[in-house]
């Protein structure tokens, strides 16, 4: 996130509680890993709260490099995998599953290419302009980004789930935003809000308690 570690940390705090409130509304185990979506961001505003620390010297730079290898591993190397899985897990019948298939088997391949890459090349972490930089030479190219974007909003405009196009819309449009201002530190400030925007799977959670849970147990 911009700024410093005290806004990674109250950033991490706030998220915390909008995750254990929609973790509450989960009524079926296949909601549980997109309900697992705030926390999990939580925690990784969390841990780059510690990269700000390293960096501005008030932890050694071990823990800068190895935080940051963390915060990297989850938004690169998980998240194009996590996201539409979970989107798959809970579409409510089995057209629309069968729908996010392409884009669970594209993530999983991304992330999988993201893995090997942070494993074989080394990460440099710095700040610039207010905000963490993450470099890695394996994993910066313009077709492992589009394939991430695919990923991780494609999914989401094809869900049958009205409140999921709009997560994927927002987040759509923070990385457009994101891209023509601070393209230089894309990982960090990208993830930050997309994490603010998860608030939007707090809601229909909530909203939709009175329609799940749905038909889960028909098969792809």
């Amino acid at each position: 996130m911009c700024f410093s570690a005290t806004a990674n940390f109250v950033g991490s705090a706030v998220l915390g509680t909008v995750g254990v409130a929609t973790l509450s509304k989960v009524k079926h185990r296949r909601e549980l890993l997109f309900a697992s979506i705030p926390a999990l961001f939580a925690v990784h505003q969390f841990i780059e709260g510690f990269v700000w620390l390293g960096l501005d010297g008030v932890l050694s730079p071990a823990v800068a490099h190895n935080m940051g290898a963390a915060y990297v591993l989850y938004a690169q190397g998980l998240l194009p995998f996590l996201l539409p899985l979970s989107v798959l897990l809970v579409e409510p019948d089995v057209a629309s599953r069968r729908r996010m298939l392409p884009f669970t088997i594209i993530g999983t391949l991304t992330a999988l290419y993201m893995l090997w890459g942070l494993t074989a090349a080394p990460l440099q972490v710095y700040i610039e302009r207010d905000s963490i930089v993450y470099v890695n030479a394996a994993t910066n190219h313009t077709t492992l980004a589009v394939l991430y974007v695919i990923s991780t909003c494609g999914s989401l405009f094809f869900s049958k789930i009205r409140p999921m196009i709009i997560f994927g819309a927002a987040n759509l449009v923070i990385l457009l935003v994101v891209m023509a201002v601070r393209r230089y530190a894309f990982t960090s400030v990208w993830c930050a809000y997309a994490a603010i925007a998860s608030v939007i799977i707090l809601v229909y959670l909530w909203r939709s308690s009175p329609e799940r849970p749905f038909q889960y147990a028909v098969q792809i």
